[in-house]
């Protein structure tokens, strides 16, 4: 079976990447950036800053602050109309995964047209995005790398999952000492995106030695670092490395693609707009749990790189170990318990794994699952 391997054409990675990255942006010859972020990163002057290197380099720049937490359709139109109004000729998306989506659907209906609804589920559009640099400051998405892009569609209630080769980056950038002032809860939060990112892939029917290596490293560095990213954010070796498993996971999910823990944390997201990361965090040991029967061998894999020693484990017991080890990881970085935490309502069910089950992500779980199936996956998650 053949398989194609995407990623951007050139990653930067490690603490002064930001300033390497400006250098080259110059040497790409854009004129004119929309930098897309959000409100926070605006109002801390971090997207100035950007815009300041890039003057530096005789390239101008208009900000954009319009990402909000699951980003919308209505973000990506607002974001369109000024990229219109300011003559960009390529955007820079600056922050994490909400910021780094938005900035892929402006980007991929200017080069398009028509909306950005029409580009959802695999391979909808017809030509390369306008030009990306992908700029992140948070250690979980990997939306920086990937060809995902998940927009929010206000109206349906339902976060549309694109996946799209067109929606690559040109250029991405991990600078860890952007990361240091990310809250614990964020920390915490997109940790668990990246270790979620990394056991769905390495479950997924579409794995191969590549993902595989990617997958389990990064699940390796996430359980050796995260916890202590989360109590310190300013040690830099941990967030050093959280920043390279999850652009490993990231390598491994963009290729070997994901599960039902996101085709699930969407419908969350898009019903109650909450965040991405918690919600597969609380959703991961309950599908890791549904999927056990068909690949314990492989999750007992996932049990050893988060530090068990399973020699003296058969299968079923590796994979227990796994689910637990998960469990384990979560509450210690404070990962709420349940989706009842999260105000997700029992009586939604129906609707929510309706829409799951139409998710493209859900496509390459190992174990495949009835409606019935996903909504008792989701009770047992309350």
């Amino acid at each position: 079976m053949s398989s194609t391997f995407f990623i951007p054409s050139v990653n930067m990675m490690g603490i002064g990447s930001l300033g390497e990255a400006v250098d080259a942006i110059r040497k790409y010859g854009f004129r004119h950036a929309l930098i897309v972020t959000d409100a926070g990163l605006a109002k801390a002057g971090v997207a100035d800053k950007v815009a300041g290197l890039l003057r530096e380099q005789d390239i101008n720049a208009t900000i954009f602050d319009g990402a909000k937490p699951n980003p919308t359709v209505s973000n990506v139109e607002n974001g369109l109309r000024q990229l219109k109004a300011s003559g960009a000729d390529f955007i820079i998306s600056l922050g994490g995964g909400s910021p780094h989506d938005c900035a892929k659907g402006i980007a991929l209906v200017a080069a398009n047209g028509g909306e950005i609804s029409d580009y959802e589920g695999v391979d909808q559009s017809a030509r390369p995005q306008l030009p990306l640099i992908a700029i992140n400051t948070t250690a979980g998405t990997a939306s920086e790398m990937t060809r995902f892009c998940i927009i929010t569609d206000e109206t349906r209630h339902v976060k549309m999952a694109i996946v799209d080769r067109n929606v690559t980056p040109l250029l991405s950038v991990n600078d860890p000492s952007l990361m240091a002032a990310m809250p614990k809860g964020l920390t915490a939060a997109t940790g668990m995106d990246a270790l979620t990112h990394a056991i769905e892939a390495y479950v997924s029917t579409a794995a191969t030695p590549i993902t595989d290596a990617c997958a389990l490293k990064a699940v390796e560095l996430i359980s050796a670092n995260l916890r202590t990213a989360v109590a310190n954010g300013s040690d830099m070796p941990a967030r050093e490395n959280m920043a390279y498993a999850q652009f490993l996971a990231g390598m491994a999910f963009n290729n070997a693609s994901l599960g039902y823990v996101h085709a699930m944390a969407h419908q969350l997201g898009g019903f109650y707009d909450l965040p991405h990361g918690v919600c597969n965090a609380v959703l991961l040991p309950h599908v890791e749990s549904f999927n056990a029967s068909v690949c314990p061998a492989r999750l007992k894999d996932v049990a050893a790189a988060m530090g068990i020693d399973t020699q003296r484990l058969d299968d079923t017991q590796g994979a227990a170990a796994a689910i637990a080890a998960i469990r384990k990881l979560s509450g210690d970085i404070g990962i709420p318990a349940g989706l009842t935490e999260l105000g997700a309502k029992a009586d939604d069910i129906p609707t929510l794994a309706a829409n799951a089950m139409k998710d493209a992500c859900g496509f390459t779980n190992p174990r495949p699952a009835t409606q019935e199936q996903i909504e008792e996956i989701f009770r047992t998650a309350m």
